[in-house]
């Protein structure tokens, strides 16, 4: 594999007006996104009286700053409080967190 981050062929199993389900096989797993009206980011780090993180997805990478910096070419940004030295935490283009972590 070339790149540090895994790239599949996503089947979308459903999808309906504001719902879709996606699997990278038949046999899952299963991620339903669905259309929130209202919507609002949620902050991070969380903050009182805020919206809160409401999924959260940590990635294994072999190469964290290559991985950030595709992540960030694919539309993710950085957020500026990082907890570890191995992890970075990003936002993806709806706001959502997620991590991409080194484990050395």
């Amino acid at each position: 594999m070339d790149s540090p981050v895994h790239r599949a062929e996503p089947a979308v199993g459903h999808e309906e007006p504001g719902t879709a389900i996606v699997a990278a096989s038949p046999e899952g797993p299963f991620f339903v996104f669905q259309q929130a009206d209202g919507y609002r980011a949620p902050v991070w780090p969380p903050v009182d009286g805020e919206q809160r993180p409401m999924m959260h997805f940590d990635f294994q990478v072999g190469d964290l700053d290559s991985a950030v910096t595709e992540a960030v070419a694919l539309g993710a940004t950085l957020a500026e409080t990082q907890p570890q030295d191995n992890v970075r935490v990003l936002f993806d283009p709806a706001g959502h967190p997620f991590c991409l972590c080194y484990d050395a």
